[in-house]
């Protein structure tokens, strides 16, 4: 991952640089008395890189009082393991109230983005630091493709897990509150009625795990959902971890999930989102049966605006994760 991540780091430079130029005229324009966004700027504005902190902070907006403007920054489809902000993207994050990202490697830039902040009593709230001891580091179970790395990174898939989501709403929650008080009470009761959705989603989620004949799931994919079968007690296979580069399976990593799926009787192997689903094919076509359903679950790294307006919210993607957990454990 971190070799993954170094081929984008010469292109993340530049265009801080051309961010920075940018920012040195607008501000020179504002010395001036021409009028701009950041002259002007009187909504509250919050930007969050990903989907699942996007929908978040609609929920605890709700009626959204103070006519804040969001934006979510990951909006056209690209992972999040491969996103390189735009000279735009640098802009917005420099003048907005509150920044929301995950943290990790994946945000390695943020640091940069933030030394380009013009709005100095900006609130930054870090994924990762804010659930402290709870982040895990990633694993790498029997079978799966060896990283090339030898120092373990942080899984930065922490919004996969209903508990997590519960304790980063209530920590996004008091954030808003705190640049926008007049206010806080209704972002206050609405981080509690979202909070209690959510809770009702898990405990779903863990009376489907009780009654589940299989306790087992088997990705010939990456793996994103660790916080999901650890909150449940679910064990899994893989062919990849979950912030893999990696796109080809090894013959001996084939081999390996495929005996596996024989000797649990599986009747599923699961992928993520999107449309390559050729290991998870491969690895059914070598099981002695071949007849093994391949199941999607979707884990909102590639969630777009355009899913936003067709309705899509981080609970219905989850109700749905939770409907393709079902047929896979019975």
């Amino acid at each position: 991952m971190k070799k993954y991540l170094s081929l984008l780091a010469i292109a993340h430079r530049a265009i801080f640089g051309i961010a920075a130029i940018l920012m040195v005229g607008c501000l020179a324009a504002c010395g001036s008395g021409t009028k701009t966004d950041i002259q002007t700027k009187s909504k509250l504005s919050i930007v969050a890189t990903i989907f699942p902190e996007y929908d978040w902070v609609q929920n605890i907006l709700g009626d959204n009082p103070a006519e804040a403007e969001v934006t979510m920054l990951l909006d056209n489809g690209v992972d999040l393991h491969s996103y390189q902000p735009a000279a735009d993207d640098i802009l917005k994050i420099s003048t907005c109230d509150l920044f929301i990202y995950v943290g990790g490697e994946s945000d390695e830039w943020v640091e940069d983005a933030l030394q380009e902040a013009t709005n100095k009593n900006m609130v930054v709230i870090n994924l990762l630091d804010a659930l402290g001891d709870r982040v895990k580091e990633e694993e790498l179970v029997e079978g799966m493709e060896p990283e090339e790395e030898e120092d373990p990174e942080y899984d930065e898939h922490v919004w996969l897990s209903l508990k997590n989501a519960s304790y980063l709403v209530n920590a996004i929650s008091e954030a808003v509150q705190s640049i926008d008080a007049s206010n806080a009470e209704s972002y206050q009761n609405n981080a509690k009625a979202y909070i209690e959705k959510l809770d009702a989603l898990d405990k779903e989620y863990q009376s489907a795990v009780a009654e589940a004949n299989v306790t087992t799931l088997l990705f010939g994919d990456r793996f994103p959902f660790r916080y999901l079968v650890d909150d449940y007690g679910l064990s899994y296979y893989a062919a990849f971890v979950g912030c893999s580069a990696e796109t080809e399976a090894s013959f001996e990593t084939i081999t390996f999930l495929a005996q596996k799926a024989d000797e649990l009787s599986l009747h599923t192997v699961m992928t993520i989102e999107g449309t390559d689903h050729r290991i998870a094919e491969t690895i059914v076509q070598n099981t002695h049966t071949r007849d093994q359903q391949i199941l999607t679950m979707d884990s909102m790294q590639s969630t777009t605006s355009t899913d936003v307006q067709r309705g899509s919210t981080y609970l219905s993607i989850m109700k749905d994760n939770l409907a393709v957990l079902k047929e896979a454990l019975k």
